[in-house]
């Protein structure tokens, strides 16, 4: 990929300017960071787009730095929340990393992205340099965020640790001392803070990139306590399948910001072949790239087997239940397919549940039995042990 192209392709704006930026990565090596705080033990596509651009910029030479948030974290980005996120703990963000590396390397080759944690500077701040920090930003400026700005309007309170996270996350592009900051384009406001920061504290430009951000499956905001995201962790039949539910509109979407084919070459797949087909071959090229082609293919096979043929999966989750009559309500709770009995029985009302493949509508008794299977919509079955 060339320079000019890193600047274009999945980019939504560069401030302050692309000719800038360009300009300055043909005169040196620049120095970039992206950000993630280590909010869930997860990544999802999501994610993958500004890793995908951090890599973009490895590959060209350039000094790529993935900064993982563990000092950040702890303050919790307000950014795009209508209210105050929770507060994280150590040990949670311990949980939360365990698997990170792994997971981004499916992304990343880190034998050219190097890996840095904010909270080794920022957890070690005394009180004379946060203030020092601070008094380089008018607090005016930190509390003009619209999400404060509405929040405060319904008259919900706005912690300062929320109006603190931009200058925390800002105070990355100076220790880092860097050229250019990647992140979603809800990060602007934090990135523009790393900016002005950047400036007075080390009196040098920073310029942001911002990439577009991705919608989830069913067409909102992608997030996970949304449920409809796909992760890199999920199993090639769970990925490929998540894919296939993906709303038909936001496909073409998909192929631009997830993957490396051509603009010319999606639009062609994109009139030629039929809707279903076209989600089909992007379900089929991002469950190869995050578990390879063979998997991908398999997962592609039972797709089709469960889902066009009418039949059962080749692997079905077995479950053991007691040997007593029990309402259906009741059955899908023990089997994890609803939190309680009253959502049991509004998924058999809407005609989501079956029993060995019979439709059920009302919520009568089963006595459980060795072989049974239940399904709840077209994609959870469970059989009884």
């Amino acid at each position: 990929m060339k320079s000019s192209e890193v600047l274009t392709r999945q980019v939504a704006e560069v401030l302050p300017s692309k000719e800038g930026l360009l300009r300055i990565m043909k005169q040196k090596r620049i120095r970039l960071y992206l950000g993630i705080d280590p909010t869930g033990g997860n990544l999802h596509l999501g994610h993958t787009i500004p890793l995908r651009k951090l890599q973009q910029f490895a590959d060209l030479g350039h000094e790529a730095i993935l900064v993982v948030g563990t000092g950040t974290v702890l303050a919790g980005d307000p950014s795009q929340r209508s209210e105050a996120r929770p507060r994280i703990t150590k040990k949670e963000i311990a949980r939360h990393m365990k698997g990170w590396k792994k997971q981004a390397s499916k992304v990343v080759d880190f034998s050219k992205v190097k890996i840095r944690h904010n909270g080794d500077w920022l957890l070690k701040l005394r009180l004379p340099e946060l203030l020092d920090i601070a008094a380089h930003l008018p607090a005016s400026h930190l509390f003009q965020r619209d999400m404060f700005q509405k929040r405060m309007a319904r008259g919900d309170a706005v912690g300062m640790h929320e109006v603190l996270y931009p200058l925390l996350q800002g105070y990355d592009s100076v220790v880092l001392d860097v050229d250019l900051e990647i992140g979603g384009t809800d990060q602007v406001f934090n990135m523009l803070v790393g900016r002005e920061l950047q400036r007075k504290m080390r009196d040098r430009e920073k310029y942001v990139l911002c990439v577009p951000m991705i919608l989830g499956l069913d067409g909102k905001t992608m997030s996970k306590t949304s449920g409809n995201t796909v992760n890199i962790t999920d199993a090639p039949n769970d990925m490929y399948g998540k894919l296939m539910t993906l709303q038909d509109g936001l496909v073409e979407e998909y192929f631009m910001l997830l993957t490396d084919i051509s603009l010319k070459d999606i639009q062609k797949m994109r009139q030629k072949l039929s809707p279903r087909d076209f989600k089909a071959r992007l379900a089929l090229r991002l469950t190869s790239k995050y578990h390879g082609e063979k998997k991908a293919k398999k997962a592609e096979e039972e797709f089709l087997k469960v889902f066009r043929d009418g039949l059962l999966p080749s692997r079905i989750p077995v479950r053991a239940l007691p040997s007593k009559a029990l309402p259906l309500s009741e059955l899908l709770r023990k089997v994890r397919f609803a939190s309680s009995r009253s959502e049991a029985r509004r998924l058999i009302l809407q005609g989501g549940v079956k029993v060995d493949g019979v439709r059920q509508t009302k919520d009568q008794t089963f006595f459980p039995r060795k072989g049974m299977v239940l399904q709840v919509g077209k994609r959870k079955f469970a059989k009884i042990a």
